[in-house]
């Protein structure tokens, strides 16, 4: 190769490296304005299912919650847990038993979620967004607990044991670590009454947190991309419904299965003062920060 013909080849190389310096700054610009728009607004995120099994996807996703932070968002983490407290529950030779998708919680799986729930997995979170090199608090019973509930009203006579419902929130703690920068990481469990511990699904946990510090989004991070006119096809996904959209999808059939009971708790979270619900895929890296930062975002919004 001759002089010349290296000084074009390295010419064109800085030329390809300026272009991608200046997309990325084009990006930041773009999400310059969203950035100002959800500055100091609080973002309750649930995460859960298998998301919690794949490092390298929730490596991504608590970078993205750090982003968020550091930005001058307020992120909320709520967390379940179900796969790992299942393998916990396998080693311990215990069966887990379901009614309607819901773990029946007999005195010796209560353990083994408090363990593995309120305990491991929580601080496990906790350290990793601090080895990731962000702020975070776990709020647990080991901790300061900061949600309060009663026992799930049985259905057709089937008790599931210690499997509760939140009733309050304890807001003031959970603003409190928001505004002194750090991250709230919340396990899907709560305290009843007279001090007993019921297991929660992390959902309707996530909602009762959202719904409480009158939170700018829910984002529920899911295995699937979003809404779909085709649940088979990722590329019909919808980007952005109304509530009332969405009740005419599903009675229209286009929303159906598993989504529908997903997309009614999003309507019922935007019904008490919440005002968007995102489902977004997490397994896409850096899907929360392409769903908020971005116009077009990777996900569905449901919105009043």
């Amino acid at each position: 190769m001759s002089v010349t013909a290296f000084q074009d080849q390295t010419n064109h190389i800085g030329d390809l490296s300026v272009e991608k310096a200046i997309q990325k700054a084009d990006t930041l610009i773009e999400a310059m304005g969203w950035i100002r728009r959800f500055r100091g607004k609080t973002t309750v995120i649930k995460l859960g299912g298998s998301l919690l099994d794949d490092e390298t996807e929730l490596m991504h996703i608590l970078l993205d919650v750090i982003f968020m932070e550091s930005v001058g968002m307020k992120p909320v983490i709520v967390h379940g847990g179900g796969k790992a407290i299942s393998r916990a529950m396998a080693e311990t030779g215990i069966e887990p038993n379901f009614i309607r998708g819901r773990r029946i919680t007999d005195p010796p799986t209560l353990k083994v979620v408090e363990r593995v729930l309120a305990g491991e997995l929580n601080v496990f979170l906790t350290e990793e967004i601090e080895r990731l090199g962000g702020r975070a608090m776990n709020l647990s019973f080991e901790t300061t607990n900061v949600l309060f509930g009663e026992k799930l009203p049985c259905e057709s006579g089937e008790d599931l044991g210690a499997v509760g419902q939140v009733t309050r929130v304890d807001r003031s703690v959970i603003e409190g670590l928001s505004y002194t920068d750090q991250v709230p990481v919340i396990p899907s469990m709560c305290e009843g009454p007279n001090g007993e511990h019921y297991n929660v699904n992390a959902d309707t946990a996530a909602m009762a947190v959202a719904q409480s510090l009158g939170a700018e989004k829910l984002v529920f991070l899911s295995d699937v991309n979003g809404v779909r006119r085709d649940k088979e096809d990722p590329d019909t996904i919808i980007h952005s419904l109304t509530a009332d959209d969405a009740k005419q999808l599903i009675a229209d059939g286009v929303i159906e299965s598993g989504m529908i009971p997903k997309v009614e708790a999003c309507l019922q979270t935007l019904d008490r003062g919440v005002r968007k619900v995102h489902i977004i895929d997490g397994r896409l890296r850096h899907s929360l920060l392409l769903e908020i930062f971005t116009t077009s975002g990777v996900g569905t919004e449901i919105r009043v």
